[in-house]
Parts: C-alpha cells; structure tokens; sequence
C-alpha cells in the first residue's frame, strides 16, 4: 500500500475507535475525519461530496419530520394505554404486547423515536402495576431492533443497504418479514420463561391500570386525524415505490412536506429543530471517510480477502457476515460498520452478480441489526432505553442488559443463518 493509504487506514482505525468509545461527540469526530480526508488528499472535494447518499440522508431527515409532528398528538401513548388495558392489566400480558407493539412501531419508526415515546408511559404502567419496570425496557429496546429490522425503512441499515443494493420496501418485507416473525414468536416464549415470575401482582393493582383514561393523551385531535391519514399514504407509497420508479425518500419527503401543510403552522421550526440533525450530519461524514478507503481501493482489497477467505463459496460467506456483522454490531455502533461493510459486498456483488449477492446483503441486515441487542451498548435504542428508565429512578446496569440481551441474540442469529441457507441456499 502507498503511505497514504496507510495514513487513511490508520486514521480510519483511529475514527472507529474514538467512535466506538463515546469519548468525544461521534459526530464531531466524524465530521473532523471527513474533513482531514480532504484536506489530505485521500479523497478530493467533488467526491467526497458525491459519495454521500442522499436518498440516506433525506428519508432520515423527512421521516423525522413525521415523527416529530405526530408524537405531538399523543397517538403513541393512547395506543399502549389502550394495550395495556385490553389485557385487563395483566402484567405478563402487557409485556408481551407493549413488547409486540414497540416491535410493529420500530418497522415504520426510528427505533430511538419509538423507545422515547413508548418507554415513559410503560414506565408509569409498571409503577403502577408496583413491580420494575426493567423488564419492560428490556424488551421494548430489544424489540424495537428486532422489528426495525424488518423493512427498509426500520433501521439506519437497513436504509443504507436498500440504497446501495436498490432494494425497495416489499424486497426487505419479501426478503426478510418471515424471520422477523419468527424470531419474534420465539422473543415472545423467551419473555414468558424469563419473566413471569417477576409479573404477579394483586388485582388491585391491575384495577389501577382500567382506571387509567387513555382518551386524555390525545391531543389536537383535527392534527392526529390528519398524520394518520399522512401515514398511511407513506406507508402505501412505501409498498408500490419500486413500482413508481421512485426512491423511498422521495415518498417521505413528500409525505413530510404534505404534513407540514396540514398542520397549518406558518412557523414550522419547531418541527425541524426536533431532527436529530447530529445524526445526520454523523452519516455524512461517514459517507465521506468509506469514500476515501473506496477511492484508494482499500474497500475492493478487503472485498478480495473475503472472497478468498471462504473460497468464493457464497453460502459461508452469507454465515459469515451474519456471525461477524453479530459480534461488531454488539460491541460497536452498527452504522458506522454498516457504511465500512456495504461497500465491500458491493464489489463482491460485481464480482458474482447482483441477484446472486442478495442473500449477502439479508445476512449483512441481520447481522448488524439484530447483533446490537447482545448487549447495552450495541444499539442507540438500548442506551436511549436505560437511560430514560434510570432517570425515572429505575437504573439498568450494563450487566442488567446484558444477560439477557446476549441470549436472545444468540438464539435470533442462529435462526436467521438457518433462515438464510434454507431460503437463499
């Protein structure tokens, strides 16, 4: 390798690194390294701004908008209130289906959005059911990665997969729906064997949750009606993109600016102030670091060893990304593996044909989405979880996590390499 080859991978390692440890802001850090990459020579401004995925950055950013304007009508809390009470306050019960439901919600939403908006009000059912709330938390971060994982626009990766494989919506809920549904049908064994004994209380205190009045979280009730309507012409849009030609952040986008009219709001800062805008400046430098080791043929090279590594021999490959994707992704922010990973098994999909290379884009999916359960630190949805849970008086340890955590993922990829081989191979 040339000397700055060297410099890009040292500093790219570096970058990792400093990411992985929240030592300094991940944003800053890798807005820095973006910017050294330039200033370097690594990779020249034009490209490094081509290299930034901007159907990425604008299903973010318009899908925060939508967000952000319907959580204001308390849409979210009404419906886990009305869960909750629907199983007659049955503790197990409403684990299993606030569970479920954070789940189906993380399949539309961001997973952090979703753990925000669902965890304070489980909190308050589990005080007043008097038992923890920690194995409420537990679960909703853990099945928010798993339902995130389900559709295109999920997860962060799987955002970042479809826009490099050009798979659209019905491709990731074809592609991977049935193992999210399964793995969520064994979730739901799993929480049952290790949790119902924590999950009995007296019917008093199951009384006190029928008495809760869910009518009182809803808000601006003219507003709720229309997001509802927005979002299911976004979700629609989403099913028959592929089939329009147009890219699922052009669907979003609309759907956002389409919210923003009806809303009727002449001052819609508000609405844009709440977009986690370091998260997506945090993707742009990313995009411009893997476009650097792109330009220098460092990501091919790295592609090549893979190849050789298993011998061309897909199927192991497919078993290897999900196992390896797994264990980065419990120990390290999966985005920033994802946006180092995608380049390579597109260079491996050049070398082998795109349809022959889907599977290797389902592994890589599962892999890094579902591995950030193994642990507390592995997803922004279990750190954001514990957090709000240790606020309210209820902290969750790291090991707290990740007993439970670590199971859950070991049995979720082991289902889905049988998945993959079964289906693809």
């Amino acid at each position: 390798m040339t000397p700055l080859a060297w410099i890009a991978v040292v500093m790219f390692l570096g970058i990792f690194i400093i990411i992985s440890t929240e030592k300094i802001n991940k944003t800053i850090i890798a807005i820095l390294g973006g910017g050294l990459f330039v200033g370097l020579g690594i990779i020249d401004q034009e490209a490094a701004f081509k290299v930034i995925d901007w159907n990425v950055i604008f299903l973010l950013v318009s899908m925060m908008v939508i967000i952000n304007i319907t959580k204001t009508t308390g849409l979210f809390q009404f419906v886990a209130i009305k869960a909750a009470k629907a199983v007659q306050g049955n503790p197990l019960k409403i684990l299993i289906l606030l569970s479920l439901l954070t789940a189906v919600f993380s399949a539309f939403l961001d997973n952090v959005t979703t753990v925000l908006i669902l965890s304070p009000v489980t909190i308050l059912i589990a005080v007043e059911l008097g038992i923890s709330p920690a194995p409420f938390i537990i679960c909703m971060a853990i099945a928010s990665n798993i339902g995130g994982t389900a559709t295109l626009i999920g997860d962060p990766p799987n955002i970042m997969v479809g826009s490099a494989a050009n798979l659209d919506f019905m491709d990731f809920l074809v592609g991977l729906g049935p193992i999210i549904l399964i793995i969520l049908c064994f979730f739901t064994g799993i929480i049952i064997v290790l949790f119902r004994k924590q999950m009995v209380v007296s019917n008093e205190r199951k009384a006190r949750i029928m008495d809760f009045d869910e009518s009182k979280s809803l808000e601006n009730k003219p507003l709720l009606i229309k997001c509802i309507l927005v979002l299911i012409l976004v979700i629609i849009g989403f099913l028959v993109h592929g089939s329009l030609n147009m890219e699922a952040s052009t669907i979003a986008m609309l759907g956002a600016v389409l919210l923003l009219l009806l809303s009727g709001k002449h001052e819609i800062d508000e609405f844009f102030r709440d977009i986690e805008w370091g998260t997506i400046f945090f993707f742009i430098g990313l995009f411009m670091l893997v476009g650097g080791l792109v330009e220098l043929g460092l990501i091919k090279r790295c592609a090549d060893f893979l190849m050789h590594l298993t011998g061309g021999n897909l199927r192991v490959t497919a078993v290897l990304l999900i196992w390896v994707s797994g264990a980065f992704s419990a120990l390290v922010d999966n985005i920033p593996y994802m946006a180092t990973m995608i380049p390579m098994v597109q260079d491996i999909a050049t070398a082998v044909g795109a349809e022959a290379a889907v599977p290797l884009w389902w592994s890589l999916s599962l892999g890094a989405c579902l591995g950030g359960n193994a642990t507390l630190v592995g997803a922004s949805a279990n750190v954001v979880s514990a957090s709000i849970s240790t606020k309210n008086g209820y902290p969750i340890s790291f090991m707290d996590f990740t007993k439970y955590g670590i199971l859950i993922t070991l049995v979720n990829l082991t289902l889905s390499t049988g998945y993959v081989l079964v289906r693809y191979f």
